[in-house]
């Protein structure tokens, strides 16, 4: 960030580029560890209408049980990409510390239905 607070012109991108991004409600049905990565998580998250497949490198964050049952943030239009052997179809986010020594889940704080949209 510069001295005024503003990101390096570099970083920035359109209004219409950010509205690209399609954000969404999901709630993680199934978790498990990634047979074929040390720090993948596989997760089944269902969106209200389908279910999707995310790989997210969140071992040694938290286990799958932690994270089954949670409403998480996603990103659903992303392409699809092969992780280590197995498609991931979307991502999470989280948020991290510099160091990477913590990362977080973004969740919305209330209940919410799965799918809802995010803006």
């Amino acid at each position: 960030m510069s001295e005024e607070g503003q990101a390096p012109q570099s970083d920035m991108i359109s209004f219409d580029d950010f509205v690209k991004v399609k954000l969404r409600t999901g709630k993680v049905v199934e978790a498990s560890d990634h047979p074929n990565a040390d720090k993948l998580i596989v997760l089944k998250v269902d969106l209200g209408d389908e279910q999707r497949q995310i790989c997210a490198g969140l071992k040694g964050y938290y286990t799958p049980e932690e994270l089954l049952g949670k409403s998480l943030v996603l990103v659903t239009n992303l392409a699809p990409r092969m992780m280590r052997g197995i498609e991931s179809q979307g991502m999470l986010l989280a948020a991290s510390s510099a160091d990477k020594s913590k990362v977080v889940v973004l969740a919305p704080d209330a209940d919410i239905e799965p799918g809802a949209g995010v803006g």
